[in-house]
Parts: C-alpha cells; structure tokens; sequence
C-alpha cells in the first residue's frame, strides 16, 4: 500500500466527505481507480504565523490592494474555479485528479457550507483562484489555478490574510512540494495534525468573506 493511503471504496457524498476531513484524511483518484482516502505522513502544514512572502510578491500583492480594477471574492464562482483547477496544465502531470465526479462532489460540498473558493478578478474577469475546505476552524487547502501570473499566488495571500483576519493559525496543504515551503509550510507529524484537526473542527468557523482590511495582514507576513 502507498504511503498515507488508508484504504479505497465508498463514495464522496457530503457526510462522508465531512466524515473525512474532520479526520484529516481526503479523498484523491485517477480515472479508472477507486476512491482513494489518503492521510500522509508527515503531513505539509503551512502555519499563519510563518506564512512568508518574497519581495517582488509583496510588492505585486500591495499594487493590486490599491488597485480599482482589482478585487478578491469568496464563493463568487466556485464553480468557475474548480473547473479552472481541474482543467489547468500543470508541468509533470498528464492529467488531472480533480475528475468530473470530484467536481461534482465538491460543488455539493460547496453548497452545504464546507467547501469555498478565492478568486483573484481583474476588469470583473477571473484570472486566478483556489478553493478550499473549512469545517470550524479547521482549514484545508485543495487546489489553484491562474491564468495571469501570480493570479493564484495573490489568491492564496487573501486566503492566509482572511486566516489571521478571523484568527484561523493553519492551514492543511497535504502535500510537500517547494512552491508550498516557499510561503513558509512544513511538515509535521500526521498525529501532531489529526489532533489539531480534532481540536479545530468543533470550534465555530468565521462566515467566509474578504474585505479590504485582510490586506493589512500583508504587513505581518515575513520575507522569504
């Protein structure tokens, strides 16, 4: 069995997939396999308080706060991010896990409250986003697009600004890779996580929303 791998089968309605994430463990596939549930570990956390940003983004981040044109919207078109994840090229992968069923599912997961997009927009056009899932204050990080540079880069900034706005300390980014580690993840221990899950996710989340003030939180980041 894969590493982080649990077990295969079931199905991804909403209270399985609550279930789930309230466990830490998250469903990912590719065509012609099973669902397949997933814990690793260590587990690739990026922790609010070590959320870091290089200068050059500091700077793209703070131009498009000014900017009038510009704006970050939450659960304006979750449905317009998701597919721009699941349709997006990405070097070294052939294809996609975010299948039409996954959609589905999170759409779902969306409409009962669990799961939520940030979206970079432009002119009132969609340039970049992400989505997430939130079950109290347990926060876990699922996918990005862009179709300008930085336009997922600045979404995830909002979603780290909104975090320390509503006093949220982490959030979930599954696995290690270097993009992650860039704004300040790491990795720790899947018991160390499973238990902050457990401690989060009984504790009132925030009503998911982004106003100008988050990007005050820009000011308290480090420099990477």
């Amino acid at each position: 069995m894969a590493p982080g791998l649990l077990c295969a089968g079931g199905d991804l309605s909403v209270e399985r997939l609550k279930n789930a994430y309230q466990r830490g463990i998250f469903p990912w596939f590719n065509n012609h396999q099973p669902i397949l549930w997933w814990s690793p570990d260590p587990r690739m956390v990026l922790k609010i308080a070590d959320f870091r940003l290089h200068p050059s983004l500091r700077k793209t981040v703070r131009k498009f706060a000014r900017a009038a044109n510009c704006q970050v919207r939450v659960d304006f078109a979750f449905e317009q991010v998701i597919i721009g994840c699941a349709t997006t090229a990405r070097d070294g992968q052939p294809g996609t896990w975010i299948l039409p069923e996954m959609v589905k599912a999170y759409l779902a997961f969306h409409r009962a409250g669990f799961a939520h997009s940030v979206e970079t927009w432009v002119n009132d056009e969609l340039v970049g986003g992400l989505y997430f899932v939130a079950i109290g204050q347990a926060v876990f990080g699922e996918s990005m697009f862009h179709r300008v540079t930085d336009g997922s880069k600045i979404a995830l900034v909002a979603l780290a600004c909104m975090c320390r706005h509503f006093n949220i300390d982490q959030i979930d980014c599954q696995q290690n890779t270097r993009h992650l580690a860039s704004f300040g993840a790491a990795e720790i221990s899947r018991d160390i996580f499973s238990q902050a899950v457990q401690q989060r996710v009984s504790v009132p989340g925030p009503d998911w929303h982004f106003t100008p003030a988050c990007w005050n939180a820009v000011a308290a980041t480090k420099s990477s």
